[in-house]
């Protein structure tokens, strides 16, 4: 259920499943979550496993996750985006900061949920 989850708000910031880094980003994501120490050191720890699970290289993953963030920022629904992070954007956010902010705002609505 939570891949779905995380597809679904993927999905709503305006990247599609067409973009290799969708995919990365769904399971990167997923990492996060379930271990916040992957936001500490993205390019060595969290570029790595992904890259290791789609067997390709870590720079192949930076460059395609650094493609969904700027379709996301230039192109796709950058109000809703402004609104998960809970604080104001005024530039692209690297990927770390991507990263933390959709793994941050998916765990607060699993916290929600469960204490419904």
């Amino acid at each position: 259920m939570r891949k779905h989850e995380i597809e679904q708000l993927i999905r709503s910031l305006g990247i599609g499943a067409t973009y290799r880094g969708y995919h990365y980003l769904v399971y990167g994501v997923s990492l996060c979550m379930d271990n916040e120490d992957y936001l500490l050191s993205v390019d060595k720890l969290l570029y790595t496993r992904i890259a290791e699970a789609y067997f390709t290289t870590g720079s192949s993953v930076e460059r395609d996750i650094r493609t969904v963030i700027r379709i996301c920022w230039e192109r796709g629904n950058r109000p809703l985006l402004q609104e998960i992070a809970m604080y104001p954007l005024h530039a692209r956010p690297t990927a770390g900061e991507f990263f933390d902010i959709l793994a941050n705002y998916l765990n607060n609505q699993l916290r929600t949920e469960a204490c419904l």
